[in-house]
């Protein structure tokens, strides 16, 4: 749930990525075993399935990837360590052949500016939904009925660094689970703007029965009671 649309630099063909990024994934991953129950292989789809319902900013004539596929090399990736456009892409062509057919690749893989491409029309609040609603249906204990247990929900925002080229930070606002650290929801936050107005969006597509909403001081206004 990265948002990767203003990073693309033109000239270059490459995005940087956050040089925390695949840090704070693997620990991520390292975590969410011990925290979050393992889901049944029938009870979820996968996440190229779900990339896949995004909407495809490419023009139909000419698309030789499946947009679910091409998205998900770039997350499977990023948690391998890829910090660029051109590591994927060799990623991509060095990884073995089992993975690029569970990932929809088997017959070729996109270079880096075919990536770049995409990445830099996406639409990044569709991305992150996407993304938001598989991680809340793993994190989802399917044994805990509704409203048995209340669900804790942590509101808060963090400023991207080493992200974009032109030297504006990006602020991102999102929604994490208490017990497993898991991101469910994200927003960016407007460059002229602050987190109270993205508070409300960005909670919008949330199932909130049996959550409780923890949140910096800010927050503590009527419109978000």
């Amino acid at each position: 749930m990265i948002k990767v649309l203003e990073a693309f630099d033109q000239n270059r063909g490459c995005v940087r990525v956050p040089s925390f990024l695949s840090g704070v994934l693997q620990r991520h991953c390292q975590g969410i075993d011990s925290a979050c129950p393992d889901p049944e292989p029938q009870q979820f789809t996968s996440l190229a399935e779900t990339l896949s319902r995004i909407p495809d900013p490419r023009r139909f004539r000419g698309r030789r990837y499946h947009l679910g596929s091409l998205l998900a090399l770039c997350l499977v990736a990023m948690l391998g360590g890829a910090r660029s456009l051109a590591t994927i892409a060799r990623f991509a062509a060095d990884t073995d052949s089992s993975l690029r057919e569970q990932l929809g690749l088997a017959s070729s893989t996109p270079n880096a500016s075919t990536l770049g491409r995409l990445l830099a029309r996406l639409d990044g609040d569709a991305l992150d939904d996407a993304v938001g609603a598989w991680l809340a249906r793993y994190a989802a204990d399917p044994v805990d009925e509704p409203g048995e247990t209340l669900i804790g929900l942590a509101v808060d925002g963090k400023t991207v660094r080493g992200f974009r080229t032109d030297g504006m930070a990006v602020h991102l606002l999102a929604a994490a689970l208490h017990g497993c650290q898991t991101v469910i929801a994200q927003r960016q936050v407007a460059a002229k703007s602050n987190e109270i107005p993205a508070f409300a969006p960005l909670l919008d597509r949330l199932d909130l029965r049996g959550v409780v909403v923890t949140a910096d001081a800010m927050h503590t206004q009527r419109p978000h009671a």
